[in-house]
C-alpha cells in the first residue's frame, strides 16, 4: 500500500513539474480534497487548483529536486529543493499527503525560503536591538 501510494503522489507531481498539466494533477485529487497551509489557512480543490494555475506563469522554468519521498500508512511525505532559473530565489519544502481510495484526499505544505535558514535555526532566540 504504501509504495502503491507514493506512485500516486509523485505520478501526480510528475505531470505538474516537467509541463506545468494542472488538468492532469485534478484527475488525483477527490472530490473534497483540502490543502493546508500553516496557521488556518485551507483551500478546496477548487482554489488550490486555481492557486497552482496563477503560481505556473510567475514559477515558469522552477526546477524541483527531490530529496526524499517517504511513505506510511495512508501517508506520503515528500521533502524537495525548488528554484526559479537565473539565480532566482531558492526554497525548501515539506509536503504530506493523505490518500484515500486511490486519490490525494488531503495536503499540507510547509515552505522555508533557504536564504532564511540561518535566521529559522535560532527563532527561540529574543530579538537583538
Amino acid at each position: 500500500m504504501t509504495t502503491e501510494n507514493k506512485s500516486i503522489v509523485q505520478r501526480a507531481l510528475a505531470g505538474l513539474i516537467e509541463t506545468g498539466d494542472v488538468d492532469g494533477l485534478a484527475l488525483f485529487l477527490s472530490d473534497d480534497f483540502v490543502h493546508h497551509r500553516p496557521g488556518t489557512t485551507t483551500m478546496t480543490k477548487a482554489e488550490w487548483l486555481a492557486a497552482v494555475r496563477a503560481a505556473l506563469g510567475p514559477i515558469a522554468g522552477m526546477q524541483v529536486e527531490i530529496h526524499q519521498v517517504l511513505a506510511d500508512g495512508d501517508h506520503v511525505v515528500m521533502h524537495s529543493r525548488r528554484w526559479l532559473p537565473d539565480a532566482g530565489p531558492e526554497i525548501a519544502v515539506v509536503d504530506i499527503w493523505r490518500i484515500d481510495d486511490g486519490l490525494i484526499a488531503e495536503a499540507w505544505e510547509i515552505i522555508e525560503p533557504v536564504a532564511q535558514v540561518a535566521a529559522n535555526l535560532v527563532w527561540w532566540e529574543p530579538a537583538q536591538h
